[in-house]
Formats: C-alpha cells, sequence, structure tokens
C-alpha cells in the first residue's frame, strides 16, 4: 500500500501551502490494493487498478489546473483568474483544432509558472503524485531545465538539482519508482543544448536516466545535434528522440542512425515505410505511442484509424503513455481505455506493452531485469 505523508517540504506562502495540501488531501490517497481478476472484461475499474508504465510523460505538460491557478493569483500573472475554466483553454485542448503548432502553443503558458524554486519542486511532487494515484508503477517523467529557468533565469544546474529533490521525495511518498529524462528543443541554440548535456551528465546515475530531443521536427532536422547525442551516448545516458510524428518515417532512420536513440517518442509514422519499420524492429527501438497527443496534433485524423495495432503486429516494441495529461486532459488510465474499447486491444496486448516498457525503460541492466520480472509477476498470462 502507498504510504501518505506530508507534502513536499519546500517553503510556500501561507496561500500556497494551504492550496498544496488541500489539492494533495483530495487527491491521493489510493485504496487498499485488491487482487485483480484479468479474465474479466477489462471495464474502467480494472484498467484504472492495473499497474503501469509511463514512458513518455512531460512534467510541463502534467501540472494540475488547480495549482496553476493558485500561482496565477499569487504572482498576479496576466492570465484569466476567474477560475479553472476560463483558465482551461490556455493550457489544455479544448475545441482546438486538432494542429502540432495549437498543441504546443499549450506551452507557451504552462512555463509561465515556475516562479521560484520552491514552485519546481511543488509541481514536480505533484505530477508524480498524480501518476502513482493512476496506478503508474515505474515512471520516467522528461523536462526541460531551459524552460523551468527561464522567468528568472537561474542555472541549468539549478533547475535539474530541484527536479531531482522533488521525484526523490515523491517517489519515496508514494512507493513509485522514477527515472528522470532531460528534454534537448530543436529550435533552441546549439550551444544551449550542450549546456542541458552538461547538466545532464553532472546527474548521471543519480537520478537522470536519459535524454530526449523535442520539438518541430519538420523545419529543425537532427543533424546539427549528431555531436551533442554522440557525447551523451558515450556518457551512458539513454537517448530517446521525438521522430516519426509530424514528419515522415526517414526521421525515425536519422534518430537512429544520427543520433543514437534507444527509444523514440510517437514514431507512428512507421506505418508508412515497411523497410524503416523492420530496421527498428531489427534493432529492438522501442515506440513510445501516445494515443490521444496524436490526435489532438493532427498526426492521426481519426483515433479509430490509429495504426497502434498495425505496429504491434509488425512485431514493433510498442508502449502506450500519456505525452502530456493537462495539456490532453487524460490519464494513463483513459489511455488504455481507449485501446481496448476503440482500438480492440485485449488484456494480453496491453500486458505485452507494460512488458515492452518494462524492457524499454532506461535503468542499469540488472535493474531492469528485476522491473520486468515484477511486472510478469503482477501481470500473469492467461
Amino acid at each position: 500500500m502507498r504510504r501518505w505523508k506530508r507534502p513536499f517540504p519546500g517553503k510556500l506562502s501561507t496561500s500556497t501551502a494551504n492550496h498544496f495540501i488541500m489539492t494533495q488531501a483530495n487527491t491521493n490517497q489510493p485504496p487498499m490494493p485488491q487482487p485483480i481478476d484479468y479474465s474479466q472484461p477489462l471495464n474502467r475499474t480494472v484498467l484504472q487498478a492495473m499497474p503501469k508504465i509511463d514512458l513518455h510523460r512531460h512534467l510541463e505538460g502534467s501540472l494540475r489546473l488547480e495549482s496553476l491557478l493558485a500561482i496565477a493569483r499569487e504572482f498576479n500573472l496576466d492570465l484569466p483568474m476567474d477560475g479553472l475554466e476560463a483558465l482551461r483553454p490556455l493550457v489544455q485542448v479544448t475545441d482546438d483544432p486538432p494542429d502540432h503548432e495549437v498543441f504546443l502553443s499549450k506551452f507557451q503558458v504552462l512555463r509561465q509558472f515556475y516562479r521560484n524554486p520552491e514552485l519546481v519542486k511543488r509541481l514536480t511532487y505533484e505530477v508524480i503524485a498524480d501518476a502513482a494515484a493512476d496506478n503508474v508503477h515505474y515512471l520516467e517523467l522528461r523536462f526541460s531545465p531551459q524552460a523551468l529557468t527561464r522567468v528568472n533565469e537561474y542555472t541549468l544546474h539549478d533547475a535539474v538539482h530541484w527536479v531531482r529533490e522533488a521525484a526523490q521525495h515523491a517517489s519515496r511518498d508514494f512507493a513509485i519508482e522514477v527515472g528522470l529524462i532531460i528534454t534537448l528543443v530543436r529550435h533552441d541554440p546549439l550551444e544551449q543544448a550542450e549546456m542541458v548535456v552538461d547538466a545532464a551528465e553532472r546527474h548521471v546515475g543519480r537520478g537522470i536516466a536519459g535524454i530526449d530531443l523535442a520539438g518541430d521536427e519538420v523545419a529543425f532536422p537532427p543533424g546539427p545535434f549528431t555531436p551533442i547525442f554522440k557525447r551523451a551516448h558515450e556518457a551512458g545516458l539513454g537517448i530517446t528522440i521525438h521522430a516519426g510524428e509530424w514528419a515522415s518515417a526517414d526521421g525515425v532512420k536519422q534518430a537512429i542512425e544520427d543520433l543514437y536513440a534507444d527509444r523514440i517518442g510517437h514514431g507512428v509514422r512507421l506505418v508508412e515505410n515497411s523497410r524503416i519499420a523492420r530496421m527498428v524492429r531489427e534493432r529492438g527501438v522501442a515506440l513510445e505511442v501516445c494515443l490521444t497527443s496524436n490526435v489532438q496534433t493532427g498526426v492521426i485524423h481519426d483515433i479509430r484509424h490509429h495504426p497502434l495495432a498495425d505496429l504491434l503486429n509488425f512485431g514493433l516494441q510498442v508502449t502506450i503513455n500519456t505525452d502530456d495529461p493537462t495539456v490532453s486532459n487524460i490519464t494513463l488510465t483513459d489511455e488504455y481505455e481507449i485501446a481496448t474499447t476503440l482500438l480492440n486491444q485485449s488484456y494480453t496486448d496491453l500486458r505485452q506493452m507494460i512488458l515492452n516498457a518494462a524492457e524499454a525503460a532506461f535503468l542499469p541492466e540488472e535493474s531492469r531485469k528485476r522491473l520486468v520480472t515484477y511486472f510478469e509477476d503482477q501481470l500473469p498470462r492467461l
């Protein structure tokens, strides 16, 4: 059973601290675990209780709306403060057209809330608490230290330290294992990317499990980043690259050959190129698929036509993840429910994708083997 403890012990103002304690107490007291009969229909209750892995979740896209509103009011941000519904369209997909630029525009607002170190720690803690409440037992949370330091110009090393510290507290308090991934952004200057990798290397083996490259893959091809990712690979960092999402499957090939990718963020465009898909399969590169996000960014026009089953049937190492729970207004349980009800995935399919995620985790070999064994025990073969 997960143990409920105090909120993260950062020093907050009285109003912020009271709000933090209230929202924690209201949302994060999971029920006593009960044995699960996976032979029964996969209704929402079963899916919510199922132990999960999320390899692709962005910190900046996972913040609680209630916390954002409280911070906006406390710091008098130039944002609607009338209530959650006034703030929601700015940070969450509501009636927006399916378009990746619209989706990314939400982050311009979301990055205004990291006003000080205490808030970085608090928001990180809450994101991990929410994952644990959804029965995510292993989480790899990615974040951009350059985004966390933009408002008050703290150092990248400071931001990494704050996220690590909060993750350690949340991992202990909610019995969830957490690895951290540092995200580089394609449109940022290469000099900044070098500094971000410097920060990642300083924390290898101390909570930082890998690095990521995100952003507009159409306008910013990966070539200039090759030396940076070669260096990260040699330093022992796991590498995941956003590719095969807004651009063609060629981006996946480039990510593997030029950027040393161990995993691909999204990768759904692989269905358009069987030759590259075979290369991905032969090299054992895992795919971090995010169903709802793929629809909201316009990659997939109808969720019922999502190629999840095609990718699985081709023998690829597919996993299901959330991407940005707040932006998409989802949980990982929601994504599992979409997979089972709209894409006809079975318990056996879900089990395989969870085990795929365990096998692809950015962990030392022995720790990864223990993770796989744990989920094999938790999810019996039918």
